[in-house]
């Protein structure tokens, strides 16, 4: 009988396989990303497929294909691409929190021009394999190995959730502002007599909605900013250092 071969399953991301020689100049993956990208944060992710990026590129989808296998290889690429835009500014481990304020910051910025960046983290395959991602992982790492943390990637862990989670929902909000085709200001003084009906009962919530909002955008910055502090008070006190205090 003769032997018999196996082929092992291909691990299902671009990353993990070799491109594809380009036999249309003129369509490259990188002008495939970047119009994705546009498409992307005009529309959101439900409104992205080959066949409109084709269209967009004056190229049908059977070309895309040559450079991008499937949809999800394309968000993977996607993700990748906008995560060139964080900045992780250098530490030297002297000022480990300002550095990793700055971070976060960036990283919030970027998620609320791609609106569609957060939601999408958890979905977009091996996405944490492209070369942006995996330099502002490296670059993270260096941050808080260089700030004396034992474990830096618990460091990493725990603000990216505070910043992914606060970003998520501070992204739909803004998507659902846009939709209105109002300003942020003037979508809640028209939300806000109803918020403060159901609210009226509720003595700590009464209170909250009773105050006017004259500027949506910094109150969100101050939110964020406060709880980036007590996340990094905490991540503060599992220094070495930060033990062996009396």
């Amino acid at each position: 009988m003769a032997a018999r071969t196996t082929k092992a399953n291909p691990i299902p991301s671009v990353w993990a396989r070799r491109t594809r020689e380009a036999d249309q100049p003129a369509l490259s993956r990188a002008a495939i990303v970047r119009e994705a990208v546009v498409m992307l944060d005009a529309d959101g992710v439900e409104a992205l497929s080959m066949r409109k990026l084709g269209a967009r590129l004056n190229a049908g989808a059977t070309s895309l294909y040559r450079h991008v296998a499937t949809k999800d290889e394309l968000m993977e690429l996607a993700v990748d691409e906008v995560f060139g835009e964080i900045a992780v500014p250098p530490a030297d481990g002297a000022d480990w929190r300002a550095a990793a304020t700055g971070a976060a910051r960036s990283f919030r910025a970027t998620a609320l021009r791609h609106r569609w960046l957060a939601s999408v983290l958890g979905q977009a395959g091996l996405a944490y394999l492209g070369p942006n991602l995996m330099s502002f992982s490296e670059r993270l790492a260096t941050l808080f190995a260089d700030a004396g943390f034992p474990e830096p990637e618990r460091a990493i862990e725990t603000v990216l959730s505070y910043v992914i989670g606060m970003s998520t929902t501070e992204a739909a909000w803004l998507t659902t502002v846009a939709r209105s085709g109002e300003s942020e200001a003037d979508f809640i003084a028209r939300l806000m007599p109803a918020a403060q009906q159901a609210a009226a009962d509720h003595e700590h919530l009464a209170e909250a909605y009773a105050a006017e909002v004259a500027d949506p955008a910094a109150l969100r910055d101050g939110k964020f900013a406060y709880g980036l502090e007590v996340v990094l008070d905490g991540l503060a006190l599992r220094r070495p250092e930060a033990s062996d205090r009396p």
